[in-house]
């Protein structure tokens, strides 16, 4: 079962352009919930997410309250108000990886209500915060991380064309 990236009010193509891309490469689900800050024909959306966006698995929702009422699973949410850091919880397939919006990130509400499970990443304290795609990548392959690199490609191989 793959992982669930959620994106929940995103602002800018590129960085979900991105986040795309690094679903694809993972077997991650990519949900985004609206508004969002740009159309999905967007070009700085479908350039940064090149040429997988038809091998992609994404979900859009109009709310919170509806993806919440069809994706019930475990929420890890993602934000510089956390307290755990995001190597500490201990992920499985099929967990839900939640991260706000660019400008201001998750309502605190939402936060609050699954604070248990609210995770952050460590950086330095006079630091807003990381970039969404950046973050993304970091969370999820701790989590892939601890399960195995199930069905990844570990390792590759030099071609021998020597550029």
């Amino acid at each position: 079962m793959p992982f669930h990236i959620v994106l929940v009010y995103p602002e800018i193509p590129q960085n979900t352009g991105n986040i795309a891309r690094t679903c694809r490469a993972t077997g991650s689900v990519l949900h985004i919930v609206k508004p969002m800050g740009f159309t999905v024909d967007d070009k700085k959306l479908k350039r940064a997410g090149l040429d997988y966006w038809h091998e992609l698995d994404i979900r859009y929702y109009e709310n919170l309250a509806e993806f919440f009422s069809k994706c019930p699973g475990t929420y890890y949410p993602a934000s510089t108000k956390a307290k755990l850091r995001h190597d500490q919880p201990r992920y499985r397939d099929g967990d839900y990886l939640l991260f706000g919006k660019e400008s201001r990130g998750l309502p605190e509400s939402l936060i609050a209500q699954y604070y248990d499970t609210a995770i952050r990443i460590p950086m330095l304290g006079d630091c807003r915060s990381l970039n969404l795609s950046n973050s993304v990548a970091v969370v999820l392959y701790e989590a892939l991380r601890q399960t195995g690199f199930a069905g990844l490609q570990e390792e590759g191989a030099l071609t021998g064309r020597g550029d």
